[in-house]
């Protein structure tokens, strides 16, 4: 069908007399003919004309809504080169009347979304799906499909950098999340928050988070192995203090981690040791892009993070320590040293005080029986590995040995 023959068409229907449904069957069999055109110009072309037809005020709302919704409909199985403009164009249309057409602008948005998916282009995605009114329309969405375009947005806006925009829209989903009866939407909104939180350099609430969805039975092993993977990683990267710790306890309790890449990193962080910037190659190659970034300092967040692990390390070990001597403990500059203790006694994450006169830093008093449990707790740990092995290699040689042991 050419342009003109259609105007010559549309104009004599809008002019035509009937019933809703005849009038509907005939704008109907006339968005077939245009769908055959083989040509993606003339039927973009076409396909604007008839959505400028339809949706004019001289036709019935009621026939309106109707063809529009098979518009949309059709306008999923059409080339992207043919749905992209005509889905802006239908946009810009139905605008001063948008509320009379909600769902179809609903539905359009979601396709054309897909689209700008295709293409990579996140933001653009993300910006249509904003455009539908879920909570100031006339039309009433379901709790599952808000909260499915919820996440939606949040994850566009995270495939786009801007982890800003990506909380904004998953704390609106959280107020839905409780509401919802659907176990898989809850699986993913939980992945989605926590990938925000580690998008947001809040590393350990991420790592809380990640845990979690770990022991998740509804996601498949490889998933949750991914999820504790991501744990861990998160956990390493978290700042030092009280919460770190707690979770380092939980990570190096689970016999899962023994088998991930890091373990070697989260146990020397467990047990308090002193981390050297030359074992840290392997780790730093499991890092996202958004987890090397580069912080106020210069140090990037790996380096940053480790440091004050060391430092925390090095307070259990010294009752006091120089600046020159912590920063050569501690591979840095004496004066970024002296700063990075200074934060984490300010804010409560370490115990001490710092003497500028005389340049030394002083840890808190360290108490025996805390130590004292710390070191029979690794004790207790070697001996256990150290059975593992043997048991792997000789199983009946233990077997015979722990006979003896329990007749003698």
């Amino acid at each position: 069908m050419d342009i003109s023959t259609l105007k010559t068409q549309l104009a004599a229907l809008s002019s035509q007399a009937g019933s809703h449904k005849d009038q509907a069957d005939k704008y109907r069999s006339i968005l077939e003919l245009i769908l055959k055109n083989q040509d993606t110009t003339t039927c973009t072309e076409c396909l604007n004309l008839f959505v400028e037809a339809i949706v004019n005020e001289n036709v019935s709302l009621v026939i309106s809504r109707q063809i529009l919704t098979d518009v949309s409909t059709h306008l999923v199985s059409q080339p992207d080169e043919v749905a992209k403009p005509v889905s802006h164009f239908t946009l810009d249309k139905v605008q001063p009347r948008v509320i009379s057409f909600e769902e179809q602008v609903a539905s359009i948005r979601q396709h054309l979304a897909l689209i700008y998916e295709r293409e990579e282009n996140w933001r653009d995605a993300a910006n249509v799906l904003v455009g539908i009114p879920l909570e100031t329309g006339q039309k009433q969405y379901s709790v599952d499909y808000k909260l499915q375009t919820y996440m939606k947005i949040a994850r566009l806006y995270l495939e786009d950098e801007d982890p800003v925009q990506a909380e904004a829209f998953i704390n609106r989903a959280s107020l839905l999340q409780a509401e919802t009866k659907d176990e898989t939407l809850q699986v993913h909104y939980k992945v989605c928050y926590a990938r925000v939180l580690d998008y947001r350099r809040k590393f350990i609430e991420a790592a809380q988070r990640y845990s979690e969805l770990s022991y998740k039975p509804i996601i498949d092993e490889a998933e949750r192995i991914t999820a504790l993977k991501s744990a861990l990683i998160c956990t390493i990267l978290a700042s030092a203090g009280q919460q770190r710790s707690r979770m380092l306890a939980t990570l190096f309790k689970d016999e899962r981690c023994q088998h991930l890449p890091a373990y070697s990193i989260l146990e020397k962080m467990y047990l308090d040791r002193i981390i050297r910037k030359s074992e840290l190659q392997d780790f730093a190659a499991l890092l996202k892009p958004h987890q090397k970034a580069i912080t106020v300092d210069g140090s990037s967040i790996l380096e940053r993070a480790v440091t004050e692990h060391n430092l925390l390390s090095a307070s259990k070990l010294y009752n006091n320590i120089s600046f020159p001597e912590l920063g050569a403990l501690l591979q840095i500059s004496a004066a970024k040293a002296e700063k990075i203790a200074s934060h984490m006694i300010c804010e409560g994450r370490m115990n001490g005080y710092v003497d500028q006169i005389d340049s030394i830093v002083h840890f808190e008093t360290r108490e025996i029986l805390p130590s004292w449990d710390k070191q029979i707790e690794s004790l207790c740990y070697r001996i256990d590995h150290i059975m593992e092995q043997i048991e792997t290699v000789q199983p009946e040689w233990l077997s015979k040995k722990m006979a003896d042991y329990l007749v003698n």
